[in-house]
């Protein structure tokens, strides 16, 4: 199944967080994963923030050569709005749940905000 792999997954691994592994054996098994731009300018910030480029540099190194970077496209603004309002999702829960409703994708995500979105898109818990 196609993916589109939420933030925290990402930053589970690299900040060395309790579900790290379980989120690292999720990533190895599946393919065909996908990640927002949003997601990654995210992760840049984080990581900028914690004055951990070398990680984020690493990052891009080794896990954009297995990821297609996504964005929404104008019209897809719209749908951004409506998740917000039919869903009640803060606007980066919006933003990838209208990326991957608009790319026919699952969420895998550990984020529990997205169990309001099961009726519309999949959605995994690694």
């Amino acid at each position: 199944m196609n993916c589109l792999v939420d933030t925290n997954i990402f930053l589970e691994i690299l900040l060395r967080q309790s579900a790290g592994d379980k989120c690292k054996r999720f990533l190895q098994a599946s393919n065909e994963l996908f990640i927002s731009d949003f997601s990654l300018h995210s992760i840049g910030v984080r990581l900028f923030r914690e004055n951990a480029a070398p990680v984020f540099e690493a990052f891009v190194a080794d896990s954009l050569p297995n990821l297609e970077i996504i964005s929404l496209n104008e019209a897809g603004y719209g749908q951004v709005i409506a998740a917000r309002r039919n869903f009640n999702l803060d606007f980066d829960d919006a933003y990838q749940f209208s990326i991957a409703k608009e790319n026919d994708l699952a969420i895998a995500t550990q984020d529990k905000d997205f169990d309001r979105v099961k009726s519309e898109i999949t959605i995994i818990s690694p």
